[in-house]
């Protein structure tokens, strides 16, 4: 067990639920989280993750996905602060340095997306460029609303996997 996990298993309810909460953005999901310690390893945090996450109510994961800036968008959104906004400013890296032309389309698509899902739209941006994301978003642009909620919690659950690691070894 990672020093960091052993001491997170150790600390109060709601010290616990705060220190975990960049991870993913529901509190629902940082609660259920914390009420499964202890958790022994990467690999037990990681399946525990998945199952919480699968388990949460529709309205759990549009609070995870409020959690984060808009993609090629630098502003953290209100209260993801702190840990959140620097990781999302990393994941986004290379959206961010992107031309002018792809960032106006995405700034484009991203208004597209949220007036036909009324939420923004979330993808697991790490390691994609600016051009593979705006292929992605135009591409989902096309899903019905249901298929479209399913991937981006799968989306979602991507990044939290990203940040849980990010944490254990912060």
């Amino acid at each position: 067990m990672s020093d960091r996990l052993a001491r997170w298993n150790a600390l109060a309810r709601s010290e616990a639920i705060e220190e975990i909460l960049p991870c993913c953005g529901s509190k629902a999901w940082a609660d259920q989280m914390v009420a499964r310690r202890p958790i022994d390893s990467e690999a037990a945090l990681l399946a525990v993750c998945d199952e919480v996450w699968r388990n949460l109510a529709q309205l759990d994961w549009i609070e995870a996905f409020l959690s984060h800036s808009r993609i090629g968008e630098l502003r953290a959104p209100a209260g993801a602060e702190g840990l959140s906004a620097s990781w999302s400013g990393e994941e986004q890296r290379r959206v961010t340095t992107s031309s002018e032309e792809i960032k106006r389309a995405l700034a484009e698509g991203n208004r597209a997306y949220e007036k036909r899902f009324n939420r923004i739209f979330i993808v697991c941006a790490t390691g994609k460029s600016a051009p593979d994301i705006l292929e992605i978003l135009r591409r989902r642009l096309r899903n019905d609303d249901r298929a479209e909620l399913l991937e981006a919690a799968e989306e979602q659950r991507q990044i939290a996997h990203i940040r849980l690691k990010k944490w254990l070894g912060t």
